[in-house]
């Protein structure tokens, strides 16, 4: 990848895509094309291939996708598995159409079979029955890995999928309808956190600033409130019932808090994704081919050009949760609503074909969770 070469980030608002600007920026790569959702809508054929047309890009980074935390799986199944196979058809074939040299398609390690081995190897792809929480996502990525691999053996393109774990960062979604639990964890104790302050023009300004708090929500930080001793936090469902055992006058998470996950920097995953891009063409090729080394054995019997990117070390729910609470500065009490689901047992990716390369990690989770929570009360002095 050469600095002049047009490179297309689709995208680029959101929580990856954006990471990837900024670290394509940073390296001096300035011929960037990016176009918002009203100016090309990627689910629409005719206008997927109208732009790849006129654009020519000589890379991609397919960052673009309909994403979302367990709620949001369960609530739009439909929606995750249309729009996700949709805008993935078009690019790859957009891309094959003019000749783009290389694509990285972003995917995401709930590929992985629900009872998978840990740490989760590329070669356990299929292996096995998916998390039923997630399964229209992640049969879309699924069926996006695959079509890579047709389209590299049929017409001998240059398409590789990055699996990465579960990412976090500036730029997250903290709707707490549709975010992934980092940000819901964040979001849920600095809201806690003005409720115990009675800080009700606080907690109004990060609603119209981050989306609607649901009801359950709303009932907690009036009870934290009350709690207390303050005012002004009125509950719009006094008499909603709680599962037994959940106190009213705390934050309420779902599931036990015994999932283990990994979590990675977003600035992590774009570092990565540049590194990939410019690897050579040797080293390339080789991951396409189910290869770390140029004439390496392949990791799999099918060999798909897949390759994981975590953080390669992982932590209960409830230790994340605690974690969070101490870099917010919530020290109220924790339950948790063992009546919703938990998801996975556990998603920890091998990184050992990453590492082989020369890369990993480099942003601590403690790190991390200080400058993500820094972004978040930046946009509410806004």
């Amino acid at each position: 990848m050469k600095k002049n070469d047009k490179i297309y980030v689709a995208g680029h608002r959101g929580l990856v895509g954006a990471a990837i600007v900024r670290k394509l920026e940073e390296e001096g790569f300035s011929n960037l094309v990016t176009a918002t959702h009203a100016e090309l809508d990627l689910t629409n054929q005719a206008q997927a291939a109208a732009f790849f047309t006129r654009e020519r890009p000589d890379h991609v980074f397919l960052a673009a996708a309909r994403v979302g935390g367990i709620h949001a799986n369960n609530t739009y199944p439909a929606e995750f598995i249309y729009e996700n196979q949709m805008i993935q058809a078009n690019v790859l074939e957009a891309c094959r159409r003019v000749g783009t040299q290389r694509l990285l398609f972003l995917g995401s390690s709930c590929i992985y079979p629900r009872d998978c081995p840990q740490p989760m190897k590329e070669a356990h792809l299929l292996t096995g029955p998916l998390e039923p929480t997630n399964q229209p996502y992640a049969v879309a990525k699924i069926a996006g890995i695959v079509a890579c691999e047709a389209y590299n053996r049929q017409y001998g393109t240059r398409f590789l999928s990055v699996m990465p774990t579960n990412l976090y960062g500036p730029g997250d979604n903290f709707d707490l309808t549709t975010s992934h639990v980092l940000p819901a964890l964040i979001r849920k104790f600095h809201l806690a956190k003005l409720a115990e302050t009675g800080d009700t023009a606080a907690v109004e300004k990060d609603e119209s600033g981050f989306g609607p708090i649901p009801e359950d929500v709303r009932s907690a930080l009036a009870a934290i409130a009350a709690a207390n001793g303050r005012e002004g936090f009125s509950d719009p469902q006094p008499t909603t019932h709680h599962p037994p055992g959940i106190s009213e006058a705390a934050v309420r998470l779902w599931g036990t808090g015994t999932p283990r996950r990994e979590f990675l920097h977003v600035d992590d995953l774009a570092d990565a994704c540049v590194f990939l891009t410019r690897l050579s063409d040797g080293r390339f090729d080789a991951l396409l081919a189910g290869r770390t080394e140029p004439g390496g054995a392949p990791y799999h019997k099918t060999p798909m050009p897949l390759i994981n990117i975590g953080a390669g070390k992982d932590a209960t729910v409830a230790e994340l949760a605690a974690k969070v609470a101490e870099v917010v500065g919530y020290e109220g009490p924790i339950v948790w609503d063992s009546g919703k689901p938990d998801g996975t047992p556990r998603k920890l990716l091998d990184v050992s074909r990453m590492a082989a390369l020369g890369w990993r990690a480099k942003v601590s989770l403690g790190e991390g969770l200080h400058s993500t929570y820094d972004w978040y009360r930046r946009q509410l002095k806004r």
